[in-house]
């Protein structure tokens, strides 16, 4: 072949992948848009230190589920001690599904346990192990007139984002049970008394439900538990503290969102009080600023793992964010639930 068509060639090859390269570019530009313009906040709502956004979006699933807190409270399920600090088991006694939450708190047993990843537990489902974590490292009893062999509610769900990421990815009990221990001390320090419940010195539950803890939550919960008010299109929130964005929750349903949004906001105003810092004044976070964080944690490399036949988690990070998405299997791998977390 002459050296003028290897030329000839040679130029043709080059444009055809620069205009691939370009059609690259412009591809992932329009992904970035999209992935931009998915969410759009409302917001900022502050008190004190904490400052939440609201994200907007439309429902993505027509399915209906029942919290855990709400199954448990009408007795359509059963949450079982099985004697393994790190499983218990679940029967879904009711025709709807359930959704579990990883940081969902179970109470009673033979220790208090935090569900350790989402779940979807199906209508009439039997019984089925589920992966969690002890909450509570000093008992191994009964307490109280609480039922050893099963769990009675789920009110609270953990704070700390430290505690979040010893569960969600260390997946290390003793990081957990160390990062209890520092929130029960950072709570004490603020709200000016020992938190530790003497029937469980070593309870995160208790702690939660301490009454100076409550005293000091009632405040943020009062001043911030109505913004969802006349806003039908809400799925989610993120939120700051002392000025730093901390963690957003975000579903793929309306209800579900709405349905779970008293029991993320006590537990975000827990961490605002265990985080408060009264000598500091909080820079005020723009919207510019978590639209960034929920950008770039989508744009994260993935690992995708099973967790049930029915529910798949994907968890993408980086050096600054990590993002666990729950899909559901039944709804073509679509998306149920978002948690994305500031590392840094």
């Amino acid at each position: 072949m002459k050296p003028k068509h290897l030329t000839t060639i040679t130029f043709f090859c080059l444009l055809l992948a620069l205009g691939l390269f370009i059609s690259a570019m412009a591809q992932n530009r329009a992904q970035d848009a999209t992935a931009e313009s998915s969410y759009r906040l409302s917001g900022p709502y502050t008190h004190g230190n904490l400052t939440v956004f609201l994200v907007h979006g439309k429902d993505l699933t027509n399915k209906t589920f029942l919290t855990l807190q709400e199954a448990l409270a009408q007795k359509k399920v059963r949450v079982y001690e099985t004697r393994d600090v790190n499983e218990l088991a679940i029967r879904n006694l009711s025709n709807q599904d359930i959704y579990v939450q990883a940081g969902d708190i179970v109470r009673g047993g033979d220790q208090d346990r935090m569900i350790s990843i989402d779940f979807i537990v199906p209508p009439k489902s039997g019984r089925m192990p589920i992966a969690a974590f002890c909450v509570e490292s000093g008992r191994w009893s009964k307490r109280g007139n609480e039922e050893s062999a099963q769990f009675s509610s789920s009110e609270n769900m953990i704070a700390t984002k430290d505690l979040k990421l010893a569960a969600k990815r260390e997946r290390s009990q003793e990081a957990v049970w160390k990062n209890v221990s520092v929130a029960q001390e950072k709570l004490s320090a603020n709200v000016g008394g020992n938190v530790q419940a003497p029937a469980s010195v070593s309870s995160l539950e208790l702690s939660v439900e301490n009454a100076k803890v409550k005293e000091n939550t009632e405040a943020y919960i009062k001043a911030l538990s109505g913004i969802l008010q006349n806003k039908s299109d809400v799925i989610g929130y993120v939120f700051a503290i002392n000025g730093h964005v901390n963690s957003a929750d975000v579903y793929a349903s309306r209800s579900l969102f709405a349905k779970l949004w008293p029991k993320l906001l006590k537990a975000s105003a827990v961490e605002a009080v265990a985080e408060l810092n009264k000598d500091v004044e909080a820079k005020p976070v723009v919207s510019e600023v978590v639209h960034t964080f929920l950008t770039d944690s989508d744009k994260a490399r993935s690992e995708a793992r099973e967790v049930t036949r029915r529910v798949k988690v994907v968890t993408r990070e980086d050096e600054k964010n990590i993002l666990f998405e729950t899909q559901d299997r039944a709804a073509n791998d679509g998306w149920i639930h978002r948690n994305y977390i500031r590392k840094q």
